[in-house]
């Protein structure tokens, strides 16, 4: 099984991205969804947010109110460190259950979609990592448009992301974004074929060390 870091930066199209390689046959694990699962109600991570932050960060029906807490955190980078250190361990440990589980079951191709790999530090864990990337323009007239953000919010949240430029050069696939769908989707199917050219080249080295071909550069 080949273990692949899926990541952009935001309105990049990363979540579509996902999609069509499901489409093609990887099974996907979503840090998003985890880190809903991470803080279910009766979970230790929706305790610690409570003590942390209070009671009005919950819902009338005792679930975590997500409104309420980001307007706590985005901002005061010491409140969202303290929010991560929360959440990001409880979603860790959820992840190893899904890799443990794809290995099980005999899957070939696994994506962990994580929309802050590089900022957490996660690189190290992939057998290789898909960046999907846009123009900083073009994103932030996705959000505006698309997701009926204001510009100064758009822009403040684009600002806080690790710049695009680091994250490519890092990366071992990068997909475009920037044309139609449909042109998205063959940009996605190419990258598909590269993947499990890897995933072949790394069941035949194991047990030996990752040796992955160089970086392909954009596709």
């Amino acid at each position: 099984m080949i273990h692949v870091g899926l990541t952009g930066n935001i309105a990049s199209g990363k979540s579509t991205v996902a999609q069509l390689l499901v489409a093609h046959g990887a099974e996907l694990v979503d840090a998003d969804v985890l880190a809903r699962h991470a803080v279910r109600v009766g979970t230790p991570g929706l305790a610690a947010i409570v003590e942390r932050w209070g009671p009005d960060v919950l819902a009338p029906d005792g679930t975590l109110d997500r409104a309420s807490l980001r307007s706590r955190v985005f901002g005061d980078e010491a409140e969202l460190e303290a929010l991560n250190a929360i959440v990001h361990p409880a979603v860790a440990q959820l992840r190893e259950q899904e890799v443990a589980a794809a290995r099980a079951r005999g899957a070939r191709v696994l994506v962990s979609d994580i929309p802050l790999l590089f900022e957490r530090g996660l690189a190290h864990e992939f057998d290789c990592i898909v960046l999907v990337d846009a123009p900083r323009e073009v994103r932030l007239e996705r959000l505006v448009h698309d997701r009926g953000l204001r510009a100064p919010e758009a822009m403040a949240m684009i600002a806080a992301q690790m710049p695009a430029e680091l994250k490519r050069a890092r990366a071992d696939f990068v997909v475009d974004n920037v044309g139609t769908r449909e042109e998205l989707a063959a940009k996605v199917a190419a990258t598909w074929e590269a993947l499990l050219a890897e995933e072949r080249k790394l069941t035949r080295e194991r047990p030996r060390a990752r040796s992955l071909t160089p970086r392909v550069g954009a596709l």
